[in-house]
């Protein structure tokens, strides 16, 4: 099984120059799931939603060419990919060449489905991606999160580690509907210690969430350690459990690092994936 410690991360590493599958490193969904009160039948449906603002290769010709990629990664897959080891993959495509963007759209593809559900007995939903070339480049959106801001409200924080009981909802009055924001939420990467910020809309109806609680709920995150995809499904199941919505979803947007930056979306009813239009501090 792979873990975290035996991956890239926080280890000096050299950059390949040629194209190598072999550089992915997938680790299991499930040990965290599993911490978190996550059954065999997760209560979210959703994906991880990355872009890449670092990719190369050759054409035909020896020139070199550059584009985007976004990448869209079903949170059904029995693995994630750490991230250092997507970047030294996509950095090995650099020096060599292809003869279009369809060929390395291709290669990513199966690359990423093989990882992602290696161990698993079949692939049952493939990997999205979309190569964006420099034309189509002042086309992609800036947006914020929609919603209203929790950042708003004059609260005092005294709790950096994680504190899932500060999360309540009034039980006893009519429901509600409302889409929630905040910029405030910085944890940390799980192995290295390094900062991830982020910026996180939750969505949901039911009984009345208590905002004060909830922000700071997620100031709490400030000094944890874990990846995106697991902080924002423990965010899914913190507010699931203790504030018992009956439709809730949870969409993170987190800075890039090493020309990546991942997006997840939980969600606990069908609907579509949030359009992947990168906020400022992207």
């Amino acid at each position: 099984m792979s873990t975290p410690e035996q991956s890239q991360l926080g280890k000096a590493s050299s950059y390949p120059d040629h194209y190598d599958a072999s550089l992915l490193f997938p680790m299991p969904r499930a040990d965290k799931r599993h911490e978190i009160g996550v059954g065999d039948k997760p209560p979210f449906f959703g994906a991880d939603i990355w872009t890449a603002f670092e990719l190369g290769w050759l054409n035909t010709r020896g020139k070199p060419q550059v584009a985007l990629a976004h990448i869209t990664v079903p949170c059904e897959t029995p693995n994630i990919i750490e991230s250092k080891s997507f970047k030294l993959y996509l950095g090995s495509f650099n020096n060599n060449q292809f003869s279009d963007a369809a060929k390395v759209q291709a290669h990513i593809r199966a690359d990423l489905n093989e990882a992602l559900w290696r161990g698993a007995p079949a692939l049952r939903s493939g990997v999205g991606v979309k190569i964006l070339l420099p034309e189509t480049f002042d086309r992609e959106p800036l947006q914020e999160l929609d919603g209203l801001s929790l950042d708003r409200l004059d609260i005092e924080c005294t709790r950096y580690t994680l504190a899932p009981d500060l999360l309540s909802a009034i039980q006893n009055e009519p429901p509600v509907s409302q889409v929630l924001t905040s910029n405030l939420l910085k944890s940390n990467c799980l192995v290295t210690g390094q900062p991830d910020w982020g910026s996180v809309q939750i969505a949901y109806a039911g009984p009345e969430i208590n905002q004060e609680g909830l922000l700071q709920y997620l100031v709490s995150f400030r000094n944890h350690h874990e990846f995106h995809e697991q902080c924002v499904e423990r965010i899914f199941m913190d507010i699931w459990t203790r504030c018992k919505p009956t439709k809730l979803a949870v969409y993170a947007r987190y800075t890039r690092r090493g020309g990546l930056d991942i997006n997840p979306f939980r969600t606990s009813y069908p609907q579509a994936l949030p359009r992947n239009a990168r906020n400022a501090r992207q």
